[in-house]
């Protein structure tokens, strides 16, 4: 028996333009994804399998009032469940899996929760001791069936531009790190409500200049085409993009899908003022101070007996 801990990191996108709609039915997209300091923490018990087949099973918990209000179940719509299912089938292995997850990232805000879960859990066990078995799956193409998000995640990259639906990846170096400020006031927004909501096709992003603004300090150009649909269906998220702003917020701007809208920050003590005033106001939202971009750590070999 083995055990790993993995780091699933939220992110925010920097920018997301929206292109036309393709024959599968999803949207061309064009965006800058950036891993966060902020996380969900797994631990996976990989073991010979016991029964006839391989079995996954996982338990989920949090110290989060906010994410406990809307707490997924850890069944088979679970996507850390589901990846690892998926991987034990292309893989052929006999191995049973065990999942703990520890959720800080809430459900449907745009952040990436459920991807990045997944997109640890097929982390895990790529780099999991279990001979050749790894080498049977196609990690890529796995990932991407598991949703657009979820091959950034599996990249552990801190920062990336994805094409296609978002799976076309290219590693994008954005430096330094710099504090976020992110403000959810509880409204989830799952992503075909948002995509139907959406009112147009946006013009190219300039990347070059995103990243020399990031780079010097600046206030970079973000955008988000999915934005003023979801304000428009859901002023409550309007009203904490609105508020990250009067704070004192650089250019708040929604992150994927919703609901989740962040603001730059000059530094971490100007994050926290934007913060603490926040969480005075509106003590019913969700309000953190983060990072990005901030690569996840490496996989982590624990005892047998360890948990998360």
């Amino acid at each position: 028996m083995s055990g790993i801990r993995a780091v699933a990191p939220a992110k925010v996108n920097l920018g997301l333009r929206v292109a036309a709609l393709r024959g599968d039915g999803y949207h061309q997209i064009d965006t800058l994804f950036a891993a966060l300091d902020l996380h969900d923490d797994l631990h996976l018990r990989i073991e010979p399998m016991a029964g006839t087949t391989p079995e996954v099973a996982g338990t989920i918990r949090t110290d989060d009032p906010f994410v406990a209000a809307a707490l997924p179940p850890m069944d088979a719509t679970n996507l850390a469940v589901r990846a690892a299912r998926a991987w034990l089938e292309a893989s052929g292995a006999r191995l049973d899996v065990r999942i703990e997850l520890v959720k800080r990232i809430p459900v449907a805000a745009g952040l990436g929760g459920g991807s990045s879960d997944a997109g640890a859990v097929l982390r895990a066990l790529e780099g999991a001791p279990h001979p050749d078995a790894a080498e049977r799956v196609d990690g890529a193409a796995l990932a991407k069936r598991l949703g657009s998000d979820v091959p950034f995640f599996r990249s552990g990259l801190a920062a990336a531009r994805g094409r296609g639906r978002g799976e076309r990846l290219a590693e994008r170096p954005l430096a330094p790190p710099r504090p976020l400020v992110l403000a959810n006031p509880g409204v989830p927004v799952p992503v075909a409500r948002a995509y139907e909501a959406l009112g147009g096709y946006g013009p190219p992003i300039d990347w070059e200049a995103l990243t020399r603004a990031w780079r010097d300090g600046a206030t970079p150009p973000l955008r988000n085409d999915l934005q003023h649909g979801v304000f428009r269906i859901e002023p409550e998220v309007r009203a904490a993009w609105s508020a990250l702003a009067e704070a004192g917020g650089r250019r708040s701007t929604l992150s994927g899908s919703g609901g989740t809208s962040f603001a730059l920050a000059d530094d971490a003590a100007h994050a926290a003022r934007i913060a603490d005033q926040l969480r005075t106001a509106r003590p019913d939202w969700w309000v953190r101070t983060a990072t990005a971009p901030v690569a996840p750590p490496a996989l982590e070999r624990t005892s047998p007996t360890a948990g998360a």
